[in-house]
C-alpha cells in the first residue's frame, strides 16, 4: 500500500536503457519506473508511483536521473539505498539517496537537465560500443559542429522545430543554457546540452541535425536557422543508444546527495 505519510526521499539513479522500453511506466512493457516500483514493494511492502525528473526514451541511458518517493520506513539513507539495490535488476542502481522536503517534485522543481551524446566516427563499427554510442563510418567535422551549436540562442525560444510531435497546446518554449561539441578522442565526439527543459526527442533531433553539419550537408548558419523552422523539421533523430541523462539540477539546498 502507498504510505499516507512519512519521509520524502530523492534517489539518484543510474541505468543502462538498452533493455528498457523507456523510463516511464507503460502497460506490458519493461520500464525503469516499473523496476524501481517493484523493488520498492519487495523491500518495504509499499506499493506506490515513484516520480521521475524526466522521461528517457527506449534505449537511452542515465547516470543522473532523479526519482522521488514517500516511505514510512525508518532506514538510514545508506541502508535504504543498499537494500533497494538488492532488489533492483542489474541494469538499474541507486547511486545515492537524500531526504527532501515533503512537497519535493523531481520534475517540477528541476532547474535544468543535462544530457551527453556520444558519437563514434571515422572507424569500422565496434560491437562493444553498439549500445553506448552512435557509430558512423565517415569522419565528422567537429569544428563545424561546435560552431553550429555556438549559434543556438541562449534565451527563451520556441524550440518546436527541434522537438518531436506533441499534442495541440503543448508548450514548446524552453531556455537552452549550455551547448557544446568536443572531440574526446581520434574517433569520438561528445555533444553536451543543458536546458531548463527539453521537448520530446529534442536532444536526439539536435544531434541528428549536427550530424548533417559534420557531414557537410548543412553549414553552421543553416543549422542555426532551423530554430525558426516549422515544428519537427530538424533532424533526423539520432539513435537513442548514444544518449545519457547525466544530471538534473535543483536550487541550492533542495537535494543534498552527501558524499
Amino acid at each position: 500500500m502507498e504510505p499516507s505519510e512519512g519521509r520524502r526521499l530523492a534517489l539518484l539513479l543510474e541505468y543502462d536503457g538498452t533493455e528498457f522500453a523507456g523510463s516511464q511506466s507503460q502497460p506490458a512493457a519493461r520500464t525503469v519506473q516499473g523496476a524501481v516500483e517493484a523493488a520498492l514493494e519487495q523491500f518495504t511492502g509499499e506499493r506506490q508511483r515513484v516520480a521521475f525528473a524526466g522521461r528517457t526514451d527506449a534505449g537511452v541511458h542515465a547516470s543522473g536521473q532523479v526519482a522521488a518517493l514517500t516511505t514510512a520506513t525508518s532506514y538510514g539513507l545508506a541502508a535504504f539505498r543498499d537494500a533497494l539495490n538488492h532488489f533492483l535488476p542489474e541494469d538499474v542502481a541507486v547511486r545515492a539517496a537524500a531526504e527532501v522536503a515533503a512537497g519535493f517534485d523531481p520534475r517540477r522543481h528541476a532547474r535544468s537537465r543535462r544530457y551527453r551524446y556520444r558519437v563514434m566516427d571515422g572507424q569500422k563499427r565496434s560491437p562493444l560500443e553498439r549500445h553506448r554510442a552512435w557509430q558512423v563510418e565517415h569522419p565528422l567535422d567537429a569544428s563545424a559542429m561546435a560552431a553550429a551549436v555556438a549559434l543556438l540562442p541562449r534565451e527563451n525560444r520556441d524550440w518546436a522545430a527541434f522537438g518531436g510531435a506533441v499534442p495541440e497546446g503543448y508548450p514548446t518554449v524552453r531556455t537552452l543554457l549550455h551547448a557544446e561539441v568536443e572531440r574526446a578522442g581520434p574517433n569520438e565526439l561528445v555533444v553536451v546540452l543543458e536546458a531548463d527543459g527539453f521537448l520530446p526527442h529534442q536532444v536526439r533531433l539536435t544531434v541528428g541535425a549536427l550530424w548533417r553539419v559534420g557531414s557537410g550537408k548543412l553549414t553552421p548558419g543553416q543549422f542555426a536557422e532551423m530554430v525558426d523552422g516549422p515544428p519537427a523539421s530538424a533532424g533526423p533523430a539520432a539513435p537513442p543508444q548514444g544518449l545519457t541523462l547525466i544530471a538534473v539540477r535543483y536550487a541550492s539546498g533542495a537535494v543534498d546527495w552527501g558524499t
